[in-house]
């Protein structure tokens, strides 16, 4: 009786997950591409949170220098979260090209260092437009510009742009670039449908006087993530109409795989955290029928292998081959768009992984804490 509660269940949301794929196919698919025209006429700050980035963050910075962007409107601050390496002191050789730099000084400790750094950055800040990024990430030079046209042309009060992990050394990268990019193009398609639910910090822009009459980070600063995805959200209950993708390849933002499996846990953990404090229900909803379906393709799954059940291997192998097709059918735009095809062979693979990965995930990140950037977090 039970194995064929769990049979008609696994039925159920794998039609739901189909569903719902299908639909954001669908929200990416009505996103115009975007093509820069004309000059940006906004006056942005760029912000950084950096700690322990003295690595990355000279070329992050160079980057942004070399942007085909007017001077005169361009402001960089990088707020240097306690690092205990040479970040500030590389942040301070390019004092001479107007880069500022603030230095967290928090004598107790914080959940959410990264939100405290973003807000004192905004209060420095005279840029119309905040424009936030990762100290470890690579740009090309017309990517302020696409993103600042975009939000002029658009009128928008938040633009979420699209994200790429770029440079992969071996498989698990591969991996992880494709189901980063199934991540960004379930942002970039749930603004496609006017119902923004998540975007990513490290190429985000939004109007300085709509962070302060939303009231910031008032009400999530307890949580060590969501200066992205909550803030988001916040925006979207005020102005749902106003925010955008700006779906083109001159706006992309570069940066790494995690190369460890031990980092890569620790970053979905840290991001899967704030999943349970979405005010809006509907998208908490959501991401819950997903993980019972991974889930019950997990007991599906195992269940031939310990119980005398093999009628249930046929159900678990329609469930997975609608699985794998639906997120080919997300994907191939999306790989098309990132000039990334090649990653479509790795997808049979991902699929299977991504059922033990989203169950883990889905209760490792509510539960405990985790290391980020050498802390434990909360």
């Amino acid at each position: 009786m039970a194995t064929q509660l769990i049979s008609i269940a696994l039925a159920v949301f794998a039609g739901i997950y189909a569903v719902l794929v299908c639909y954001m196919r669908a929200g990416w698919s009505a996103l115009p591409s975007f093509s820069r025209k004309g000059t940006p006429k906004t006056k942005i700050s760029v912000l950084i949170a950096a700690r322990n980035e003295a690595a990355n963050i000279g070329r992050t910075l160079s980057d942004i220098l070399a942007q085909d962007f007017p001077k005169e409107l361009l402001e960089i601050i990088v707020v240097d979260d306690h690092s205990t390496d040479d970040t500030a002191a590389i942040v301070r050789s390019f004092a001479e090209n107007g880069v500022k730099l603030l230095k967290l000084n928090e004598s107790e400790p914080l959940n959410s260092y990264k939100k405290k750094a973003i807000s004192m950055a905004i209060q420095m800040a005279t840029g119309e437009l905040i424009v936030t990024t990762d100290a470890d990430c690579r740009m090309e030079k017309d990517w302020l510009a696409t993103v600042v046209t975009y939000a002029e042309e658009k009128e928008a009060v938040l633009v979420s742009s699209p994200v790429v992990y770029s440079q992969q050394k071996g498989f698990f990268e591969e991996l992880q670039t494709l189901e980063f990019l199934y991540l960004i193009g379930l942002g970039a398609a749930g603004i496609g449908k006017r119902h923004a639910s998540t975007c990513n910090g490290a190429n985000l822009a939004y109007r300085r006087d709509v962070f302060y009459e939303l009231g910031g980070f008032n009400g999530i600063d307890h949580l060590a993530s969501g200066d992205d995805e909550l803030f988001l959200h916040k925006v979207a209950s005020r102005y749902p109409d106003k925010i955008g993708f700006c779906k083109s390849r001159d706006a992309i933002v570069y940066t790494d795989a995690k190369r460890s499996l031990r980092g890569f846990i620790n970053q979905r953990r840290r991001w899967a955290s704030k999943s349970t404090h979405y005010k809006n229900k509907g998208i908490v909803a959501l991401g819950l029928a997903i993980w019972i379906f991974n889930l019950l393709l997990l007991l599906t799954g195992l269940a031939p292998f310990l119980l005398d059940v093999s009628y249930l291997i046929g159900g678990f192998l329609i469930a997975v081959t609608l699985k794998l097709a639906v997120e080919a059918f997300f994907l191939y735009p999306l790989c098309r768009f990132a000039n990334r095809m090649d990653l479509l062979a790795y997808l049979p693979i991902l699929t299977l992984l991504h059922i033990v990965y989203m169950v883990y995930i889905g209760i490792a990140g509510n539960l405990g804490k985790y290391q980020w950037k050498g802390r434990r977090v909360n």
